[in-house]
């Protein structure tokens, strides 16, 4: 993850604040994580006047009517649970089971530290379409590029990527060439896999 913001929250253990005053939900809309959206981008070097770049990284291609449909229905809330897991994959680095702390992952897991994922199981002849954006900064091309090493002895016609240079995170959603771009090609992907 390459926004400021987004780092400076993972690193700020937002997700375990929150547990701690027993937020089961992450409600970017709520009183109090608003009031922590808020703290943060008072920080230095965090700029939030455009907030969803400040998250997304910069998109090329939406215009304001797609935008302002988007923020009326986004950001959604989550569970504590999972933003707190985002926190612990952008602190660590790693790509691991959920981390409980030292006894309890003992008693989860057998084991002190939570396991890694082990992306070599998924099945080489899984159907996989991935696109990415080179603007992305909560995919961030190099986490996608990782990911791809992962999958490079995937069966051949079964793994089929996409790379969009200028698309950042929203581009995807609702990017105005979108449709063209990226929703017609996995429409397509899916029915070869018929």
């Amino acid at each position: 993850m390459t926004t400021a913001l987004g780092v400076i929250t993972a690193r700020s253990f937002i997700g375990e604040i929150s547990t701690m005053f027993g937020l089961a939900e992450f409600n970017p809309s709520s009183e109090p994580v608003s009031n922590f959206v808020k703290a943060l981008c008072a920080q230095p070097g965090i700029n939030c006047f455009d907030f969803l770049t400040a998250v997304t990284g910069k998109n090329c291609c939406l215009n304001a009517s797609t935008i302002d449909f988007f923020l009326k229905n986004e950001p959604q809330p989550t569970s504590t649970k999972n933003f707190v897991h985002l926190g612990q994959t952008v602190r660590d680095g790693m790509i691991r089971k959920f981390d409980y702390g030292t006894n309890k992952n003992l008693a989860h897991y057998g084991e002190a530290k939570p396991p890694e994922y082990n992306l070599g199981n998924i099945p080489r002849e899984l159907p996989l379409f991935i696109s990415y954006g080179g603007q992305d900064a909560l995919s961030d091309s190099k986490d996608v590029e990782t990911l791809l090493d992962h999958l490079k002895f995937h069966d051949v016609g079964k793994l089929h990527v996409q790379y969009v240079k200028e698309f950042a995170h929203a581009d995807f959603i609702i990017g105005t060439t979108a449709k063209d771009i990226v929703f017609n090609k996995i429409v397509t992907f899916f029915k070869n896999q018929q």
